[in-house]
C-alpha cells in the first residue's frame, strides 16, 4: 500500500553543534482481530483486565492494519503522538499511552553496534529520551472494526523493536498492550489467539494473550466484513462495558458460567478444523454479547435493522445448505463479520451482493473475487429460502465489503515505510 502524503508527518529539528541530531527509529505494521468469544466488561480498571477470557482470529494485514513509527532522540524535548496525520495533544499524558511507552522502555536492552560490539545506546539512556510516534490505519476508526486493537498492538510492537526490548516472562508484551486497549493484546500474534482472563496474580500479569493456532493451521478460513456504518458509535466500548458490568445480571452470569465452556468448545473446534462447531459457538456468543447489551440499563443498541437482516440471511443460508457454511459475529457496532471457508466464499459473497447491492466500484476490496461472485449463479431454491425473511436492501445500507482471511502478527517494516520525516534545519 502506498503511503499518502497526509499520513506522513513532517517534524522540524535543529542541528546539534552543527551536526544532524541522532534519531533512532523503528516502523511496524500490526493487524486487527475479530473476536469469536467476546470480551465485554473490565474486572480491574487500573490494569484493564477482563471479567472473562476471549478468543479471536487475527486478520490479514494487506487490507486492514495500523502502521506505526516510533522514534527516540536526545534532541526531542517532549513526547509527541500523531494519529492519521493529526497531532494528538493530550495523548502523551494519557494513562493508556504512558502504560505502553513506560512498560516497554522498562524492558529495553542496550543497542550494540553489530560489527564493533560498541554500545550505541545503553538501556538506561533509552529511559532519558523522549519519543515521537506517528501512526495511521487503513480502515474507519471507531466504527466497530477493531482499530484500537491494531493501533495499540502496533505501538507496543514498534517500541519493542525500537528499544530491543526483552520480555521477563512469556506474554509480557501482550500484558503491556492490554493496558492500551484490551483486545490489542490479541493482535500481537497471528492466527487464532486467546486472551486469558488471569487474576490469580495480584498485578494481573497473568492476563495475557496466547496463540491457540498460527495463521497456517486453518488456511481455508475466510472473513467477509460488511461495513454497515463507518460513523463513530454512540456508546463507546469503555462506557458501554462499565454500564453493563454495573447493571446486567446476565453479563455476570455469562462471565461466571458460560464463557469458560465456550472457550473449551471453540479451541477444540479450531484444533480439529471443525467449522460446524466453530460457527455455531461464534454465532451464539455474538448473540449473547448483544443480549447483555440489551440487558444493560439503560439498554445499549450496537446492531441496527441492517445488522439483524444479515443475521436472518445467514441463518436461512445455513438452513438451506443443511449445515453451517457462514457464521456471523458483531462487535460493539453494527458491522457484520461473516466467517466462512474458502470453498463457500464466492457463493456467500454472491448472496451478499444480491441482497446488499454495491455502492460504486470500490464496494468490494477484492475485485477478482467480486467479479467471480457477480458471475456466480445462486441456486433458485436458496433464493427462495432467503426471501422468506429477506429483501433486497437499499444501495448504501452496506457501505463496503472487505474479503479477507487470517494473517500474521506485527511485521517490522523498512525505513521507506516510516510515517515520520524529520526536516533538519
Amino acid at each position: 500500500q502506498k503511503m499518502t502524503a497526509s499520513r506522513k508527518v513532517v517534524v522540524a529539528l535543529s542541528k546539534v553543534d552543527g551536526d544532524d541530531p541522532i534519531i533512532h527509529t523503528a516502523t511496524v505494521s500490526a493487524p486487527t482481530n475479530i473476536a469469536c468469544i467476546k470480551y465485554w466488561g473490565k474486572a480491574n480498571k487500573h490494569y484493564n483486565t477482563p471479567i472473562n477470557s476471549s478468543l479471536s482470529l487475527t486478520l490479514d494485514q494487506s487490507d486492514l492494519r495500523a502502521v506505526t513509527t516510533a522514534t527516540a532522540s536526545p534532541s526531542f524535548d517532549s513526547d509527541r503522538l500523531w494519529l492519521n496525520g493529526q497531532e494528538v495533544d493530550s495523548a502523551c499524558t494519557s494513562k493508556r499511552f504512558r502504560a505502553c511507552v513506560d512498560g516497554v522502555v522498562a524492558l529495553a536492552t542496550d543497542k550494540v553496534d553489530s560489527s564493533s560490539g560498541k554500545i550505541l545506546v545503553s538501556k538506561d539512556d533509552w529511559k532519558k529520551m523522549h519519543v515521537h510516534i506517528a501512526s495511521y490505519n487503513t480502515f474507519p476508526t471507531a466504527a466497530g472494526l477493531a482499530s484500537s486493537a491494531a493501533g495499540y498492538a502496533a505501538l507496543v510492537a514498534a517500541l519493542v523493536e525500537l528499544y530491543g526490548a526483552k520480555e521477563s516472562y512469556p506474554g509480557e508484551f501482550t500484558a503491556i498492550a492490554r493496558q492500551g486497549s484490551g483486545s490489542a493484546c490479541r493482535s500481537l500474534y497471528g492466527g487464532f489467539v486467546a486472551w486469558r482472563q488471569g487474576g490469580e496474580k495480584e498485578d494481573w500479569s497473568d492476563s495475557i494473550a496466547e496463540q491457540v493456532a498460527d495463521e497456517s493451521h486453518w488456511p481455508e478460513m475466510r472473513a467477509v466484513i460488511l461495513v454497515v456504518s463507518d460513523a463513530k458509535k454512540e456508546t463507546s466500548s469503555t462506557d458501554g462495558m462499565s454500564t453493563s458490568v454495573a447493571t446486567s445480571e446476565l453479563l455476570a452470569f455469562r462471565a461466571k458460567e458460560i464463557v469458560s465452556k465456550r472457550m473449551k468448545t471453540i479451541e477444540e473446534a479450531i484444533k480439529a478444523k471443525d467449522f460446524e462447531a466453530f460457527g455455531k459457538v461464534t454465532m451464539m456468543d455474538s448473540n449473547q454479547f448483544h443480549a447483555t447489551c440489551l440487558d444493560t440499563y439503560p439498554p445499549i443498541f450496537y446492531m441496527n435493522d441492517v445488522s439483524r437482516s444479515i443475521i436472518q440471511m445467514v441463518h436461512k443460508y445455513n438452513s438451506w445448505a443443511g449445515g453451517i457454511r457462514a457464521a456471523y459475529t458483531f462487535d460493539a457496532g453494527p458491522n457484520a463479520v461473516l466467517y466462512t471457508l474458502e470453498e463457500y466464499v464466492v457463493e456467500l459473497l454472491a448472496l451478499v451482493l444480491k441482497y446488499y447491492p454495491e455502492v460504486g466500484e470500490d464496494y468490494v476490496n477484492n475485485v477478482n473475487l467480486k467479479n467471480e461472485a457477480l458471475e456466480f449463479q445462486l441456486n433458485p431454491s436458496l433464493i427462495e429460502c432467503v426471501e422468506q425473511s429477506s429483501r433486497i436492501h437499499e444501495t448504501g445500507d452496506v457501505k463496503m465489503v472487505y474479503c479477507t482471511k487470517g494473517g500474521t502478527g506485527p511485521q517490522v517494516l523498512d525505513a521507506v515505510s516510516s510515517v515520520i520525516d524529520f526536516k533538519i534545519e
